[in-house]
């Protein structure tokens, strides 16, 4: 009984991409940056041979790596969630998906508004922190939802949840993600909840991300057709809108999402896991936290050998990310990075797969170890594993 395991390090960047300049990223590295701080203690992952990944060298190499370890370059039109994961999947977006540097036209928000029947505030790019900061008060008198962008392509709704109940702020989030198709087709619609605590207002857990369905056939749709199970940890349905998963688990937290994973481990299914520990990019990225992200990694690189030690003798074993989001750059923004890619399976020899020029590899491989064709799995590297 084949299963493969794909953990996905969300925003876990290894250095920046040679386009990167044309985002804005010059420089980027956040494994360069975690590595300033003295939180950061990864003795798994440098066994498996992320120091030995090509352009790697702010860590320390191992001689005998327990991995088969390579860096991806992303092909798609982007740096963000979902183009990242998309990617990952099998699908490149050939054009990047829109984004309101700007705030969104007065059009997309007046149509909002009405199918709502709440006022907007901000609708500009903000920090989802400093958002609550500057205008929980005006939403709190008012009832008007904070509406607000990043870099990336999103259009994000924070609300009180003592004055926007959580079932309401998601039915306005479905409004928006029914509207935001074609010419305004951004690649989420993100929920983003607060409360009010000893006077400061603070995000709750209870995010949910309403994504654009992928534009082609993704690897997962492709295993559902085949009959294999396709199980979700983290906001892996959300990004997929739901397509191509037969499971799905939400999870609050990169621990949750850990805990699942050595659950799954011990359960008997034939297929893939899909996980997203998403706390690196959420909590820790998009803040400049370098030591709350080196702890967090630190974290995952704890639980790492007892995740190894479950594999089954036809398992596989895939860690990788989606993009990155240096703690340690100017901006909050995800930065266009190359990612790592690690892979673990027993009868194979480790061994470095150098740069691979799309992340779109991954799916590739998954659909040929399983025995599925997806798309000829033309840039399968399977072979190259044996």
């Amino acid at each position: 009984m084949k299963r493969v395991f794909l953990i996905v390090l969300d925003s876990f960047g290894i250095g920046c991409l040679p386009d990167a300049d044309k985002f804005g990223d010059m420089g980027a590295n956040t494994l360069k940056s975690l590595t300033k701080s003295s939180r950061l203690n990864i003795p798994s992952l440098i066994k498996c041979g992320l120091g030995n990944i090509d352009g790697v060298d702010c860590i320390e190499k191992t001689s005998a790596p327990v991995a088969v370890f390579g860096r991806c370059m992303e092909k798609s039109m982007g740096k963000d969630t979902t183009v990242g994961h998309w990617e990952i999947a099998g699908v490149t977006s050939q054009k990047p998906l829109p984004t309101y540097p700007k705030g969104f036209p007065k059009e997309v928000i007046s149509k909002f508004e009405e199918a709502c029947g709440r006022g907007v505030i901000c609708n500009l790019p903000y920090s989802g922190t400093e958002v609550i900061k500057d205008y929980g008060d005006e939403h709190e008198k008012t009832g008007k939802l904070i509406v607000y962008t990043s870099a990336d392509s999103v259009f994000q709704i924070a609300a009180n949840e003592d004055i926007v109940p959580l079932d309401e702020l998601y039915r306005y989030c479905r409004l928006a993600r029914e509207m935001l198709k074609g010419e305004h087709g951004v690649g989420r619609v993100i929920a983003r909840p607060f409360i009010k605590r000893n006077g400061e207002y603070v995000r709750t857990a209870n995010r949910r991300d309403f994504s654009l369905e992928p534009s082609e056939k993704t690897v997962l749709d492709e295993l559902c057709q085949n009959g294999f199970d396709v199980i979700s940890v983290g906001k892996i349905n959300d990004i997929f809108a739901g397509r191509g998963i037969t499971e799905h688990y939400a999870t609050h937290s990169n621990s949750e999402g850990i805990e699942k994973a050595k659950e799954l481990l011990d359960k008997d299914f034939c297929g893939l896991a899909f996980i997203n520990l998403v706390d690196f990019d959420m909590l820790y990225g998009h803040r400049n936290d370098i030591d709350g992200y080196a702890n967090a990694l630190s974290y995952f690189d704890s639980h790492l050998p007892k995740i190894i030690g479950k594999l089954r003798d036809e398992d596989m074993l895939i860690i990788t990310a989606d993009h990155g989001c240096d703690p340690g750059d100017i901006s909050t923004d995800h930065t266009r990075e190359y990612i790592p890619l690690l892979i673990i399976k027993g009868g194979i020899k480790p061994k470095s797969l150098g740069t691979l020029d799309t992340y779109s590899v991954i799916a590739h491989t998954v659909a040929d170890y399983l025995g599925i064709n997806y798309c000829g799995n033309e840039k399968s590297i399977l072979k190259r594993l044996n």
